[in-house]
This record gives structure tokens, sequence and C-alpha cells, in this order.
């Protein structure tokens, strides 16, 4: 049966993943495999394993040349180069030694369980430049464990020319995706849409998607129609992001798609849309579907992970109290589960059970401290209860521990400038405002500052970057009209 049928396999996540989708978690081959130019080119497991033993069908490099050679099989994969790959000339190692082993360089190895070493089955080009831009680790430092990343990445340059230096790999991307910097939305987008790129790194991009506004929705609605299922299930779990009430034509044809994984995505998806906007025909494909995600998380019910789907669509649904049941359920399986212990708190803070979404709260950062989510949760949930020092504290640590996440550091500010603590409050704004220049909420906030304090030179200069970032807003016209009749200097 198609594998879409029975299983969804997990994307490049930061839990299991490093940026660059190098093994991080203890994750199948698989995975690791998808991401490859061999996958990608035709090459499957059988190539090199005993389909029955999973033995090598030759050990050492004798292995890698039986295709990587001086007179490949271009027939059956027309992308090999005639080389000699076994050569000094080209690994720039002594012969004989660990690192002229072709899988020492192209499939290091991570160990797990502390005895058990499990190659990357990625099959990846080494990139100590990567490890430079974006802390991943590489096969050189590897073996090199006393130089720097710096001089790795210089040795290849040196080996293979500056221009290897100077490729752009997707872990870039995913690795400002997963961090929020400015303009990782439309760099997501670019790379989810890029069909030269394996589809498991493509689903990822649509994945982290979910995170960010509507500007790439155009892009997740061109996913669901993509030929590979990863792809399609994460472009319609990326359209989450869109109002419920504006789902169903975009979501509802995928009730009908021919893998079930597809389908329950699509399912869940609609779970949160009004009943009464589906027609009958897509409320009974509805229906067949949900049924089939209900079933799906049945039978993995001693994993906190079921408890928490099921608990999300109830949620989705207004099944309050057969949400927290399945919520309550994933924290007794696993009481170190984040994702369920956040969605549990802002469901009881939603129906104003605040004492109780704050215990939860507390008891996760109690069992495990220096959880940047769960403060960060806390903090918000303070600031709504008016308990403002408790919050600047919560959201503070939750800045601290999320450094890069600029939303955190502006309701820091936020909580900070209701406290009158403007000093503190503008160092947040100023340092929020650095993470992510493009937001016109933290140019607005700052502005305001300003203009609270009396400060009109300040004012004028924030008020500026906030024109440049929402022009024609006439709340934001208003402010500077009123800053040009304070100040010495007027915005332009």
């Amino acid at each position: 049966e198609p594998l879409y049928d029975d299983y969804l396999p997990a994307l490049l996540t930061a839990e299991l993943y490093h940026a660059d989708g190098q093994q991080l978690g203890e994750v199948y081959e698989y995975g690791s495999f998808r991401q490859s130019r061999m996958y990608q080119a035709g090459v499957r497991c059988t190539d090199c394993h005993d389909p029955h033993r999973l033995t090598l069908a030759a050990e050492g490099n004798a292995l890698c040349v039986r295709c990587h050679q001086s007179a490949p099989d271009t027939r059956r994969f027309p992308g090999l180069r005639a080389k000699s790959y076994d050569s000094p000339a080209h690994h720039f190692h002594p012969a004989g030694s660990p690192g002229a082993l072709c899988v020492n360089c192209h499939m290091p190895a991570r160990n797990y369980m502390i005895v058990h070493a499990r190659r990357d089955h990625s099959l990846r080009i080494p990139r100590p430049d990567l490890t430079v831009k974006i802390g991943t680790p590489n096969a050189c430092s590897g073996c090199h464990a006393d130089r720097t990343p710096e001089w790795a990445a210089d040795a290849v340059a040196r080996w293979y020319g500056p221009a290897r230096r100077q490729e752009m790999h997707y872990g870039e991307v995913i690795a400002a995706g997963r961090a929020g910097r400015p303009g990782a939305e439309e760099a997501l987008a670019q790379l989810a849409r890029d069909a030269g790129q394996p589809a498991i790194v493509r689903a990822t991009a649509f994945d982290l998607l979910k995170r960010y506004g509507a500007g790439s929705v155009p892009a997740s609605v061109a996913g669901t129609r993509d030929t590979d299922p990863a792809v399609r299930a994460a472009a319609v779990a990326s359209l989450e992001r869109v109002p419920p009430e504006e789902r169903v034509p975009l979501v509802a044809p995928l009730l009908a798609d021919p893998r079930r994984a597809v389908r329950i995505e699509a399912a869940r998806v609609l779970s949160a849309a009004p009943p009464d906007r589906l027609g009958a025909t897509q409320r009974q494909a509805y229906e067949k579907a949900l049924g089939e995600f209900v079933a799906a998380q049945n039978v993995s019910l001693d994993m906190p992970g079921a408890h928490l789907n099921l608990a999300v669509v109830y949620e989705n649904q207004g099944r309050h109290a057969l949400a927290e049941e399945h919520y309550r359920s994933a924290l007794r399986l696993d009481p170190d589960f984040t994702p369920a212990r956040l969605n549990l708190s802002r469901l009881l803070n939603a129906l104003g059970r605040n004492a109780d979404a704050e215990l939860v709260l507390k008891d996760g950062l109690a069992r495990v401290p220096d959880q940047g989510e769960l403060e960060y949760s806390l903090g918000l949930l303070l600031a709504e209860e008016s308990h403002l020092p408790e919050a600047v504290v919560a959201l503070g640590r939750a800045a601290d521990l999320m450094p890069e996440r600029a939303r955190v550091r502006y309701n820091q500010a936020l909580a900070l400038q209701q406290l009158g603590r403007r000093a503190d409050a503008e160092r947040a704004f100023v340092k929020a405002q650095a993470l992510d220049p493009g937001d016109p909420a933290i140019a607005y906030a700052l502005t305001i500052l300003y203009v609270q304090g009396s400060d009109w030179s300040r004012a004028a200069a924030a008020a500026e970057k906030l024109a440049a970032l929402s022009p024609g807003d006439p709340q934001v016209q208003a402010l500077i009209d009123r800053i040009r009749k304070r100040s010495p200097d007027p915005p332009r």
C-alpha cells in the first residue's frame, strides 16, 4: 500500500534534525535519505543494501565507487560525473586513512544510546561554512575537533574553490524560519515552491510557514496541488493560519485526496471552520475524513501526541471538556510534553479559568526550568491578570531564552512601559526593533513611548521609520501630525 495511506513521516523539525537536515534526534534513515541527491536521482536502499539482511553490497570505498568512478553508469544515472573519487586528488587525505573513507566525509556518524553509531543517510557534501553561519555540525570538525569551523571552511575553499562557500543551502532558510528572522517568510515560500528541492525540505518549509502571516498563503494553496503527498499534507496543514471562516474553499478539495494522510490533515484544519460554510457534499467528505483522523489517533493513544491531536480538534469544535480531558491525558503520559501544556493553559485561559492555567504553566516550569515558551505564555497570562511585576520577570526570562524572537521582547517592553519603567521599556523596544525592523507594531509602540515622555526629537526619528512601514495609515498619520507640531526636528 502507498506509504502515505498508513504513515505521515516526520519533517525536519528542530527536535529531530539540525537546520540543514542532519540527524539530531533518533530518526529513521528514511528522512535523511529523502534529502539526498542520490534519492532524487533514483538511488534506492537496495542499491547499497541487501533487502533482507541489510548487509552492504561491498565494504569501505568499494561500495561507493560502484557508481562514483571514472566510467559511471550514466544510462541509469545521467547525472554521474566521470571522475576518480577514491583518490587524494579528490579527498585530500592520505590513502587508507580515516579521512580517505567516503562515509566519514559524506555520512558522518552520530551515537545514540551511547553505543549505537548511526551514519547520516542524507549523503551530503561537508559544509563547514554552514557551521560558521548557522551552527550546524560538519564532518571536518568531527575529526579535527581541535580546529575551528573557520579553519575547515578555509580548507574546503582552498581545495575546491571559493564558489563552494557561496552555494545557498536550504538549511540557511530553515534556520531563519525557525528563528523568525526578518525576511524568513518570503524565503520559506520560495523554498516551498522550488521543485528542484527535495520534497521533505519543501514540506518542512510549509510546516514552518504556519508561524507566519497571510503573505505566503498563495504558496501554501499552490502546494496543496503538488504531486508529492508529503508536500500536500504540509501545505494543507500550513493553511491553519488562514481565518477559519475562509478555509473551506482552500482546504475542502483535499478531503478527497487519494492519500489518507492528506485527507486527515484537511479534516483537522477544517475542524475549526464554521459548520455552515460546508456544502452538503463537502460535509459528507469532511465527516468521512474526520472519522479517518480519529481512527488514526485512537491507534496511538499510548502516545501523548495522539491525545494532543484529538484535543486540538475537539477544542476547535467547541467540545471543551473533551479537549481538556485529552490534554491532561497527554500530560499524564508525558508531564514534560510542552505542546499539550501550552494548549491546555490557553484553553483554560479562554474558559476564564486563569488560576488553573497559571498552575499548569508553573507546574511545567517547576519540572523543567528554562523553557522559553512556557515562560512566555506565563508572562502573557500574568500581564492579562495585571500582575505586571511578575509578568515582567517571566517575559524577561522568555526573551533571554528565545533571544531571536522579536515579539517576546516587544511584549516584555509593553509590560515594562505599563509599570512606568520607561528606560527599560525603551531598551526592550529597541532590541525588538533590531530583531524585526519591518514590524510596524514595534515601531508604533516605540514612537508612542517617546511621545508619552515628551521626547519629541526621538519621537520624530521613530515616526519616520513608522511612516515607511505604514504608508497611508490614518492612525499613523494622525500621530505624525501631532509630533510635527511639537518637535524641533519634525518627521519628513
